[in-house]
């Protein structure tokens, strides 16, 4: 069943090319609005599955669009965004409103095959998620008024969580904490959102450096490392060179740049790196952890598209680290962590909602109710 899609925009040009575009079977475009008052109203009437929106409009901008569907008819939003620092802050602000996604708005009117299919798959992806949808419902009020900004909680030390047991895919032993010197995470498609679920519920004692790599352009990283750090009990920093690595400090790659561990515990950012298809590159961070730290090392494979991190995390699994997914069924599009599932390199398999508590494990025993 295609996916039902509401198109928001008030450039006719850009409908236009956007129409064009996800002329596909797996899409129906069932109406388009032309600002984000006509927007809501056309939500609450035809229940579309995902919504695709502009944020500059007339009348009624992206932004109170988004709290107003939020408020009234909870749907998956993707915000058109633009690359700029303003576009990449304003962007951000839509995810705190509850957007979900966001695509270059620079590249949708091309008929380049990349940006088209990118599109395409991440419509489907949010479109068809049922689970999302419900979280949505559960998550924003039906008061039929605006709904407020979500703002950031205080930075508190969270409580530990508690974890199920963990999935195993393999014979090898979950590392000891003084094994740990690093933990490195690999993210794309749906990782904003997940970002926010993770993070935020790591206590601020972390005694080692996390390292992450999101898909993501230039300047949205910054935004994106200045949002968790709000909300978070952990420092979150965008990477920059020769930065040196702290216990409690989190490292977001810087977008169009890769970032690598340099010996001596720092990093590297560069753009030096040529014929990388994705910038920053999981491979390329997980591949420099291996090289520095061998064995003593957690690799996170989490939420998107294609196989980004699948090389460099067998690699660390050769080396002797240890290799965790997130499961399938919780990813928004599971294609980078199903291919360390299918080719059997991840030790462990976790949903989620247990991803924070299983990086929070590594350092703290478990109670005894959990060990049984």
């Amino acid at each position: 069943m295609a996916v039902k899609l509401l198109l928001v925009d008030d450039s006719i040009f850009m409908r236009n090319a956007i129409k064009k575009m996800l002329a596909v079977p797996e899409i129906e475009i069932i109406g388009t609005a032309n600002n984000g008052k006509e927007a809501v109203e056309k939500n609450l009437s035809l229940h579309p599955d995902v919504i695709l929106t502009d944020i500059e409009m007339p009348v009624m901008d992206g932004l109170e669009e988004i709290k107003q569907v939020m408020a009234t008819n909870p749907t998956p939003i993707i915000v058109f965004s633009s690359l700029s620092k303003e576009g990449s802050e304003v962007t951000m602000k839509a995810l705190e409103y509850g957007a979900l996604d966001f695509v270059s708005k620079e590249s949708t009117p091309q008929e380049s095959s990349t940006a088209k299919d990118e599109l395409i798959k991440k419509i489907v992806a949010w479109g068809s998620n049922k689970f999302v949808r419900a979280n949505l419902k559960a998550k924003f009020s039906r008061s039929g008024h605006t709904q407020t900004a979500i703002q950031p909680e205080p930075k508190i030390v969270p409580k530990t969580q508690s974890l199920v047991s963990p999935n195993y895919t393999g014979n090898k032993r979950r590392p000891k904490a003084e094994d740990i010197k690093i933990v490195c995470i690999g993210i794309s498609t749906g990782g904003p959102v997940a970002l926010q679920e993770v993070i935020p519920a790591i206590s601020a004692n972390y005694p080692v450096p996390i390292l992450i790599v999101q898909h993501m352009p230039p300047h949205f990283t910054a935004s994106l490392a200045n949002r968790l750090d709000q909300t978070s009990a952990l420092k979150v920093v965008e990477a920059e060179d020769g930065i040196q690595l702290k216990p409690g400090t989190v490292y977001i790659a810087k977008g169009g740049y890769q970032m690598l561990v340099s010996k001596h515990d720092t990093l590297q950012v560069t753009d030096k790196i040529k014929g990388e298809l994705f910038n920053p590159s999981v491979n390329v961070m997980v591949n420099s952890v291996v090289d520095v730290y061998k064995d003593k090392a957690v690799g996170i494979i989490m939420t998107g598209m294609g196989n980004d991190g699948q090389i460099a995390l067998n690699n660390l699994n050769k080396a002797g680290g240890y290799v965790i997914a997130q499961s399938k069924d919780s990813c928004v599009v599971a294609g980078m962590p199903g291919s360390v599932i299918d080719n059997k390199i991840a030790h462990e398999v976790q949903p989620l909602h247990n991803i924070a508590g299983t990086i929070s494990s590594f350092f703290h025993k478990k109670s005894e109710t959990d060990s049984k």
